[in-house]
């Protein structure tokens, strides 16, 4: 995709700090980080929703995940846990259309977070709202 920035990224075109790269994935630092050591994993191939990426790409996206994170604690970036992030489409705050995860090293009082809408503790749905989309979910899933 012409106008990607990540697709740029991967073809060399735009500069990166680059982590891992295989042929199927690249991990490389990003530039507006969270915290320190804040990464991105993307797929090679353009697109847009982790919903239309491949089984097998999206495993191993996983997998790299797990085996950076390790690495983030092992390096000496400073760091308590780590945030796992996928924005999959406009709604959820992706803003770069190529799909792609975030590693967020965190630590008390960073000072990022993800904020709850009013009620979200006490408006709890009834459980046949829930068997409802379950069943709604579950018939789709092919």
């Amino acid at each position: 995709m012409s106008d990607c920035v990540f697709c740029k990224i991967i073809s060399g075109e735009y500069s990166s700090s680059k982590i891992y790269e295989d042929g199927s994935l690249l991990a490389f630092m990003d530039i507006q980080p969270v915290n320190a050591g804040h990464l991105l994993i993307v797929p090679k191939k353009h697109v847009e929703l982790m919903a239309n990426l491949d089984d097998e790409t999206s495993a191993k996206m996983m997998v790299l995940a797990n085996r950076v994170n390790n690495a983030l604690r092992l390096s000496g970036v400073k760091l308590e846990a780590v945030n796992y992030f996928l924005a999959d489409g406009e709604s959820a705050g992706q803003e770069v259309f190529h799909t792609h995860l975030h590693l967020i090293p965190r630590f008390k009082n960073d000072g990022f977070g993800l904020t709850f809408p009013e009620g979200y503790r006490v408006n709890l749905p009834a459980r046949e709202e829930l068997d409802s989309i379950a069943s709604m979910v579950k018939a789709a899933l092919k």
